[in-house]
This record gives structure tokens, sequence and C-alpha cells, in this order.
């Protein structure tokens, strides 16, 4: 990010800050979808989140690392969006365009695929969720989840390792499932 659009909004500068919203917003708005797995609370979360970011960007000491910063300001968003709805989850339909994603080959299969692996990831907790969004996701580095998380190496590390052993056992316990004969239950 252009450091001299980042001083200019440290010192005040609401064109400068509406710039700087502009340019991180989508990334922003990714990241809070990926981890709270609703679109309308993520854009809650990501709208609190640049309030929060403008009212604190005083704080900021290095223009230059202003990223990994609004990626801590987003991800504690998202975590206050998930105390404030407490543990209800509400159940959307989403239609799925194979279309787009230009996907070949037998479709039940593959929606089969997807609803396994959301259902293994909604079951996560949210940090675990949030430490699989971050480094596999958007590829960063473990130092970069620990600093996005507000959290020491080792937690993220074992966050990841936790998240990653929840998803194997709940795809493995769908796997299972799914080879029951029909009418039986596990």
């Amino acid at each position: 990010m252009d450091r001299d659009l980042v001083e200019r909004a440290i010192g005040g500068d609401r064109d400068a800050y509406t710039e700087l919203v502009r340019s991180s917003i989508d990334r922003s708005y990714a990241l809070a979808t990926l981890v709270l797995r609703d679109p309308e609370r993520a854009r809650d979360a990501v709208q609190e989140a640049y309030l929060a970011a403008w009212r604190d960007l005083a704080s900021v000491r290095d223009p230059d690392r202003i990223d990994g910063w609004l990626r801590r300001v987003v991800v504690r968003a998202c975590y206050a969006e998930l105390r404030r709805e407490g543990r209800h989850r509400r159940v959307e339909v989403r239609e799925l365009a194979l279309a787009e994603e230009g996907f070949v080959g037998d479709a039940g299969e593959h929606l089969a695929q997807r609803d396994q692996l959301e259902r293994a990831f909604r079951r996560l907790d949210p940090d675990q969720r949030t430490a699989l969004v971050l480094r596999h996701y958007l590829g960063l580095s473990l130092a970069e989840v620990a600093d996005a998380m507000g959290v020491p190496l080792g937690t993220a590390k074992s966050r990841l390792n936790r998240a990653t052993q929840a998803m194997r056992a709940g795809l493995d316990a769908d796997a299972r499932t799914a080879l029951l004969p029909e009418g039986r239950s596990a």
C-alpha cells in the first residue's frame, strides 16, 4: 500500500482514508466471509472494523505494516460479531453456479464434496476457522497468522494443528456415515 496515502490517513485526511478503504475492502470482506460463513454478518463485521480502524488509525506505528494491522482489526470485528450472535447459526440456502466455476465432471460428486468440506468447516470453533482461513485461504505465514489473530506464534500453530485435525476427523466421520447402509445410523 502507498506509504504516503497511509501517512495522510493517519494524519486525519478523510479522502486518504477513503482510498485506503477502497483498496483493501474486498480482501477484508473475503476474510470476514470465510471466518463468519455468512455474507450479511461479514458485511456488518467489516463495517465495524473500518469504523474501529478510523477511530484507532493514529495508533499505527509503522505505515508499511498497515495491511497486517487492518487484518487484525477485521479478525477482532469477526470475533465481536460471533460473540454478538452467540452460537446461534442461521442456515442459508445458496445457489451454486457450477458453470461460473468452470467445473467439468460429475456435478453431484462435486456438490457432495463441497458439502462435506462446508460441514467440517462449520464444526470448527471460531479460532480454528480463523487460523485455517488466514493460513490456507489467504496464504499467510504462521507469524502473520499469529499477528492477525493477536496471539503468540505457538498458540497460532496449535490452533492451526487442532483445526486441521478437526477437519480430518469431520471428513472421516462423514465418510464413515456415507458407507452405512440406508436406514442405519452410526
